[in-house]
């Protein structure tokens, strides 16, 4: 991956994947490329949850997964960064979290098989989900919180989240001067796509994306998924295969 010189750094559900046809072409476009691409996957999913729809639809094994909105790093072979798990580990009180939550009957908590981040889906009551956050912030519980998709809530240790786990990836795997795109859909991508580097809101991307403010190195794409994510590439990039040929 260090000796990549482009970089597609995209959420899963929603992005890459959602529209079978458009990403066959997105990925029939980066085969004929002269540059070979690097991927990162960077997901809500939990990593048996991520290889299984990997599996199912049938995606190419990328350089580095990113899961659980930021609080795990697995290398192309699926080994996990140490470094980074010992980092979120600290000042993380899930037990807490969760005892917290349990006053507020409307959240109904996530089945994970850890305790890597602390989740919950909410329906018709989204004053709970402000009454849960301040909640946490009054009993100054170290956490990040992250509301998304207008159902789910994700609590994490305070130095996770997408944006994070990403910058510590791209400073550690990734080659210097590195051409690099961000794609997202929803409310758990902001911090990534607030990141500075070249990114893409896909056409389908959820109402609380399109509340960001613009910039020049933030892209609004018509075409859903990973037809957004072709557009944006263009954008920024264009057709490398024409100047090679």
């Amino acid at each position: 991956m260090e000796n990549k010189k482009y970089l597609l750094a995209t959420d899963l559900d929603g992005t890459f994947v959602g529209d079978k046809e458009a990403l066959g072409r997105l990925l029939q476009f980066f085969d004929g490329s002269p540059d070979e691409v690097a991927l990162i996957y960077v997901t809500g999913r939990h990593l048996s949850s991520a290889r299984s729809l990997m599996a199912e639809e049938g995606l190419p094994m990328p350089d580095l997964l990113i899961t659980d909105v930021g609080t795990a790093i697995y290398r192309g072979d699926l080994e996990e960064d140490l470094d980074w798990k010992d980092r979120m580990q600290e000042d993380w009180q899930p037990r807490m979290i969760a005892e917290s939550a349990a006053f507020f009957p409307a959240l109904k908590r996530q089945e994970l098989p850890d305790e890597r981040r602390v989740s919950f889906t909410v329906s018709d009551d989204i004053g709970a989900v402000h009454e849960f956050k301040k909640a946490l912030e009054d009993q100054a519980i170290a956490h990040s919180f992250i509301f998304s998709s207008s159902r789910d809530i994700d609590v994490l240790p305070s130095s996770a989240g997408k944006g994070n786990a990403l910058e510590y990836a791209l400073g550690r795997y990734a080659r210097d001067g590195v051409k690099i795109l961000i794609a997202g859909d929803s409310g758990n991508d902001r911090d990534m796509l607030s990141l500075s580097h070249p990114s893409v809101i896909v056409g389908n991307a959820q109402p609380e994306l399109l509340e960001m403010d613009p910039c020049e190195n933030l892209f609004l794409a018509n075409e859903n998924c990973a037809g957004g994510i072709h557009e944006a590439w263009l954008h920024f990039y264009g057709d490398r295969r024409e100047s090679a040929g």
